[in-house]
C-alpha cells in the first residue's frame, strides 16, 4: 500500500483521492496502532527517531495556519503521523538483514503480480497516453514501478551480501526487479537500481580486503566523486544528450523556474503540508499555466517541500536525513556487515531520487517509510554482547583448599 500499488489503478484509475481508498486505509492504521501496542517496549527505545518524527508532525500541523487548503493539510498530517509510526516500528523490529529480506521478498511478489497485470489486463498494466508502451504494472505511473523495483534489487543484493552466499530466491529477485526497470524505461530507476547493488557488491569486496587496499579504493572513490560532480558541473547539458535525455530535464527546469517564483513570496512557511498541488490551489494552476501542461508535482524533493512548509522544513528533513546517512555510516563495520550494507547503500539511492521525485516527508510513500525505518535502526542501541560463562576450574589431584579460616 506504501507503494501505491493495485489497490489506487483498480479503484481510482483517474489518480483522484476517493473515500473508498480512504476507507482501506483505516484497518492499516489499526494494525500500526496494535503493533506499536504490542511491541511498545520495543519501539521505545528508538526515541531519538520518535524526537525527530515529532518535530516534523509539529512542523506540518502548525502549516495548518497558513495552509491554502487547511482540511489536506490535516488530513495529510494524520496519514504523515501514522505512516511514520509504522516505519519506527519496522526499524526497531526488524534488525540486521530481516528488513532487506523483508523488502526483497515484497518486491519479489510485486514483480511477479505486475508481470501477469501486464499481460492479463494490459489496459492497466502499460501505458497508453504520452507513455504509450511502457511498462507501469500494479502502479499509476511507470516511475512508481521504478523506484519500487530499484529498492527490491538493492535489498535482493544485501539480502545476498548479509548470507556471504549466493541463493535462488534474491538472485530471481534482482533479476526480476532489473527487467522490470528496463520495461519501464525510466533511466532514473535503472541508474538508482545500478548505484545501489554496485554500493553493496563494492562493500562486501572491501570487507575481505587488506587495510591498503581499503585506503586504495577510499582514495579512488574521493577522485571519482571529484571528477564527476567537475564533469556534471560543466559538461550536463552534453551528459544529458549523451544518455538520450532532454537537456531540460523533460520540462523539469522550468516547471523548477516557476516554482522558485511562487517559492519567494512565501520563503519561510510555504503554503502548507501536501496543500500545494491540490485542485482548487492556485499556485499550482499558475504553476501550470506558466509550463502548459498539467504538473502533479515539482518532480524535485527539496523543491517541494520548500513549497510546502518553505525553508525550516526544507532544513529540519536535511538535518534529519543527514543524521540518518552519518549514524548509517558510524556503524557499518557491525551493523552494516549484519545487513550486507543495505543502509548505506539505501540511503544513497534514495538522496540521489530526491533530485527528480517528489519523495520527501511524503503522508504515505515507501521511500520516506524507509529512510525512517533506517534512522530507527540506525539509533536503536546495539545489544550487548552476552560473555560466555567460565566453567569452574576443577582442582588437581591431591590439591588441597586454602588452609587460612576465612570471617
Amino acid at each position: 500500500m506504501l507503494t501505491g500499488a493495485l489497490i489506487g489503478p483498480v479503484l481510482a484509475p483517474d489518480q483522484s483521492e476517493t473515500p473508498i481508498l480512504r476507507l482501506f486505509w483505516l484497518p492499516a492504521y489499526a494494525l500500526t496502532a496494535g503493533l506499536l501496542l504490542l511491541r511498545f517496549e520495543t519501539v521505545v527505545k528508538a526515541w531519538p527517531a520518535w524526537l525527530a518524527l515529532g518535530s516534523l508532525v509539529v512542523l506540518a500541523f502548525a502549516s495548518t495556519q497558513w495552509s491554502i487548503d487547511a482540511a489536506t493539510t490535516q488530513r495529510r498530517v494524520v496519514a504523515m503521523t501514522i505512516n511514520g509510526s509504522f516505519a519506527i516500528y519496522l526499524g526497531s523490529r526488524f534488525h540486521d538483514i530481516h528488513l532487506p529480506r523483508l523488502l526483497a521478498c515484497c518486491a519479489l511478489i510485486m514483480g511477479i503480480l505486475s508481470v501477469f497485470i501486464v499481460f492479463a489486463v494490459p489496459s492497466i498494466g502499460v501505458h497508453s497516453d504520452v507513455n504509450a508502451g511502457m511498462w507501469r504494472g500494479i502502479w499509476y505511473e511507470k516511475n512508481q514501478m521504478g523506484i519500487a523495483m530499484a529498492a527490491g534489487a538493492t535489498a535482493a543484493a544485501a539480502w545476498i551480501a548479509a548470507k556471504d552466499r549466493l541463493s535462488i530466491t534474491p538472485i530471481a529477485t534482482i533479476l526480476l526487479c532489473l527487467c522490470l526497470v528496463l520495461a519501464t524505461q525510466s533511466k532514473t530507476s535503472l541508474l538508482c537500481a545500478l548505484i545501489g547493488i554496485s554500493i553493496v557488491v563494492a562493500l562486501s569486496v572491501l570487507k575481505r580486503a587488506g587495510p591498503a587496499l581499503i585506503i586504495v579504493a577510499i582514495w579512488l572513490g574521493v577522485i571519482c566523486l571529484a571528477f564527476g560532480w567537475w564533469l556534471w558541473s560543466t559538461e550536463s547539458g552534453e551528459i544529458l544528450q549523451a544518455l538520450g535525455k532532454d537537456p531540460t530535464l523533460t520540462g523539469r527546469t522550468a516547471i523548477w523556474d516557476a516554482l522558485f517564483r511562487k517559492i519567494d513570496e512565501r520563503p519561510w512557511t510555504g503554503y502548507g503540508y501536501n496543500a500545494f498541488w491540490g485542485k482548487g490551489s492556485e499556485p499550482a494552476a499558475w504553476i501550470r499555466h506558466q509550463t502548459g501542461w498539467s504538473v502533479p508535482s515539482a518532480h524535485n524533493g527539496w523543491i517541494d517541500l520548500l513549497a510546502q512548509l518553505g525553508w525550516p522544513g526544507a532544513v529540519l528533513v536535511g538535518t534529519i536525513v543527514a543524521s540518518s546517512y552519518l549514524l548509517t555510516l558510524i556503524r557499518l563495520p557491525a551493523a552494516g556487515l549484519r545487513e550486507g550494507f543495505w543502509g548505506v547503500a539505501y540511503l544513497t539511492v534514495y538522496l540521489l531520487l530526491t533530485l527528480s521525485e517528489s519523495v520527501l516527508l511524503s503522508a504515505q510513500s515507501m521511500p520516506w517509510t524507509l529512510c525512517l525505518a533506517i534512522l530507527a535502526r540506525a539509533v536503536y542501541p546495539e545489544p550487548r554482547p552476552q560473555r560466555a560463562m567460565l566453567a569452574p576450574s576443577r582442582r588437581a589431584a591431591y590439591q588441597t583448599g586454602s588452609r587460612i579460616a576465612s570471617d
